[in-house]
């Protein structure tokens, strides 16, 4: 199957969020379509973290997106449920300003508040528009891949070679770029092909037709 979208949307909660869960694609179609990627906090109010902002748009210049494509919004980490309404509004008025055709967002099985919040009121402001969830191995319980996306090894590598921007991370075992690389093998084999990224279906609006 062949699926495209004039104009993509990619959400993360936090920087590095993206980059995890669907950075190979986003490598793959940055230069195909219009995108746009949206976290929406910067991490900013943790003293441990004042360099992720940097980090970010570094990774994220790897995967070809530049500084214009990107936005970081105003929200606190870990408190997002306290700001659903606001949440809401934002999404509201980013459909309006971007007019995506699809959305890209958490996998509804990720059990991190702030991820599992955007993605319902994703699903809230966004009504009408397919939304597929990715998938950040630290904190999705439970996900399997029902919408599998080929990626080339070139796709694979620029995805790490991103994540290898965080030296914040540096440590963290979810960015280690051999796990990076086996995640993406493994999905790859169930669509029978060398590489792929994996992404849950939360909502599909289709047309059949030539």
């Amino acid at each position: 199957m062949n699926f495209f979208g004039k104009r993509v949307l990619f959400l993360g909660a936090h920087p590095d969020d993206i980059e995890l869960g669907c950075g190979a694609l986003l490598h793959h179609i940055v230069n195909q379509t219009e995108v746009l990627c949206v976290t929406l906090s910067d991490n900013q109010k943790n003293p441990d973290l004042k360099n992720v902002k940097h980090e970010h748009y570094e990774a994220m210049a790897v995967l070809g997106v530049p500084p214009e494509k990107i936005i970081l919004g105003p929200f606190t980490t870990r408190v997002f449920p306290h700001s659903r309404q606001e949440i809401l509004e934002y999404f509201l008025q980013l459909r309006k300003d971007f007019q995506p055709d699809l959305i890209f967002t958490h996998s509804r099985q990720d059990v991190h508040q702030d991820h599992n919040t955007m993605t319902e009121e994703a699903l809230r402001a966004f009504r009408g528009i397919t939304v597929l969830g990715f998938d950040v191995v630290r904190s999705s319980y439970g996900f399997f891949p029902h919408f599998l996306v080929e990626v080339t090894e070139e796709n694979v590598n620029k995805k790490i070679e991103a994540l290898s921007k965080y030296e914040t991370y540096r440590d963290r075992y979810y960015f280690n770029s051999e796990l990076t690389r086996s995640i993406m093998v493994r999905h790859g084999a169930l669509a029978e092909r060398p590489f792929a990224e994996g992404f849950d279906i939360i909502r599909i609006v289709g047309k059949f037709g030539e």
